[in-house]
Formats: C-alpha cells, sequence, structure tokens
C-alpha cells in the first residue's frame, strides 16, 4: 500500500472511531431529535445545504480562484455532515442529542443533495459536474452511518460496555487523527505553503466567519442549539469534498487546499468555542439564582 494511500485508510478509521466514540455516549432517541423539532431541522437544512453553497459560490465569483482552489471550495460547500465536531460540540455546552440527530440525518440527506446540488451548479457553468450517489453513499454510510448505529447500538444493549469503551475509543481516534494528519501536513507543506495566499486565507476565513454566524443565528435562542449549528454550518467533511472534486477533475490535486481549508477553520473556530464557552458559563450562573 502506497504511503497516501495508508494516510488516506488512517484519516478514515480516525473519522470512524470519532462517530463510534459519539454514538458510545448517545442514545437511541437522539436519532430522531430533529424530527420533534422539525423548525429547527429545516433551520439547519437552509444553513449547510443551501445558504452555504452559495456563500462559497459568491467567494469565488469574488476572488477569482485558480481552478483548483475554486473547486475545492465549492466542493466543500457542498460537503456537509462534519464528523469530527460532535465531541467539540457537546464540551461547548452543545445538545449532544440535537449533535446526533443532525450527523444522521444530514448523512442521508447529502446521499441526494450532493449529486443534485451538482447537477445543478454544472448547468449553470454550462458543463456538466456530476457524483454518483453510489459514491456519496458508501462515504457516508461507512464513515458516519454504521459507526453511530453500532456506538448507540451497545450503547443501549451493554451501557455498562459502551460507559467503558466511549473514553478510550475517543483516545484512539484522536492519536490515530495525529497519525493521519501530520504526515500529510509534512508531505503537502510546500503545496500549502503556496496556496497560503492571503486572497485563499481571507476566503476560508470568511466562509468560516460566516457559516459560524449563519448556524449561530438560525440555531435559534437557545445555545445548546445555537453552538452545535454554527460549528455543523462553519466546518465540513473533507473525504466527500475530496470525491466531488476527484471525481469531476481528476486532473487537478485538491489535498492541498482541503487540508488547509481544515487547519485554518479549526483555528478559526477556537475562538469561538472560547467564547460560547464564557457564555454558556455566564448564562449559567445568571439563572442559576432565579431557581435558587
Amino acid at each position: 500500500m502506497e504511503p497516501k494511500e495508508l494516510v488516506i485508510l488512517g484519516l478514515q478509521v480516525s473519522i470512524w472511531a470519532t462517530v463510534f466514540g459519539f454514538g458510545l455516549s448517545a442514545r437511541a432517541g437522539d436519532v430522531t431529535y430533529l424530527f420533534r423539532h422539525t423548525n429547527l431541522l429545516a433551520r439547519s437544512i437552509v444553513a449547510m445545504l443551501v445558504v452555504m453553497p452559495v456563500v462559497a459560490i459568491i467567494l469565488a465569483r469574488v476572488f477569482r480562484f485558480e481552478p483548483g482552489v475554486e473547486i475545492a471550495m465549492v466542493a466543500l460547500a457542498l460537503s456537509p455532515v462534519p464528523p469530527l465536531l460532535p465531541n467539540k460540540e457537546t464540551k461547548s455546552g452543545g445538545s449532544g442529542a440535537f449533535a446526533v440527530g443532525l450527523l444522521a440525518i444530514l448523512g442521508l440527506v447529502s446521499i441526494f443533495t450532493v449529486p443534485a446540488s451538482l447537477e445543478f451548479l454544472g448547468r449553470l457553468a454550462g458543463s456538466p459536474l456530476t457524483i454518483s450517489r453510489a459514491a456519496i453513499a458508501g462515504v457516508i454510510l461507512k464513515g458516519i452511518v454504521a459507526p453511530l448505529v453500532l456506538g448507540i447500538a451497545i450503547s443501549a444493549l451493554v451501557p455498562a460496555l459502551a460507559d467503558k469503551l466511549a473514553g478510550p475509543v475517543s483516545k484512539a481516534a484522536k492519536l490515530l487523527l495525529l497519525l493521519a494528519v501530520l504526515p500529510l501536513l509534512i508531505a503537502t507543506f510546500p503545496a500549502l505553503l503556496s496556496l497560503a495566499t492571503s486572497t485563499t486565507l481571507l476566503a476560508i476565513l470568511l466562509f468560516t466567519a460566516i457559516g459560524l454566524f449563519v448556524g449561530h443565528r438560525m440555531g435559534g435562542p437557545d445555545p445548546d442549539q445555537s453552538v452545535v449549528l454554527a460549528l455543523s454550518t462553519a466546518s465540513r467533511h473533507p473525504m466527500i469534498a475530496f470525491s466531488i472534486a476527484s471525481a469531476n477533475f481528476p486532473d487537478l490535486q485538491f489535498g492541498g487546499i482541503i487540508l488547509l481549508f481544515l487547519l485554518v477553520n479549526a483555528l478559526l473556530c477556537v475562538p469561538y468555542l472560547a467564547w460560547q464557552r464564557k457564555h454558556h458559563a455566564v448564562g449559567t450562573i445568571a439563572v442559576g439564582p432565579k431557581h435558587a
């Protein structure tokens, strides 16, 4: 197996383990959470599947990226269901049930929306853009649905085992992610330097900042929901984006720009998470005396 293939496999396994670990801490009823909150579901779909692709297209037109960068940005915008975020969302005071429900429902919805969005964009651009539902379904079912369902099943059937496994699985996922990303970062560092122009960095910062703002606002007044939707709207699924870009433009390289997006995105989310934790703590203190 080639080193590049090993790195990609490591990234896929780390994503699988992350979602599996999240499932171990979830409950079966969490999957249907959004069906009990249909207004929140509608706002989530609009924020993640409508607003952000439009934002990416506008940014691409304004900044006039190189073809590879433009394609990667649009592919990222069409790739919701960020699989590495649930733990961050819940640790920042977010609703675990909302995070699980969003991960499951948006994952399944994306099997249909990603090919449809590509076909629509292809018609607008005058050149065919496509990816098979089977390709997207494979990424989502194997990387999101299967580990989530397995984790929830163990949590429901053998809760004591789930409690024992949750911590070690989460730590193993983080270690695998580090082992996968570091070689990729080293291998693509020269490309990252050439891609990290002020224009590209500004566009990624704007995309992430707009995503955080849109998700936070559309998440509603409940901070437990707004933090989940903010992070989910601003972040993307790297493997889906890579599949979209590679399927339509096999001669171009996209790994560098997708990695650059993930790095800048993660860094920009840090101050938002810090603000959210502080805001959540202040809100909890403020509410306390009222119930005393």
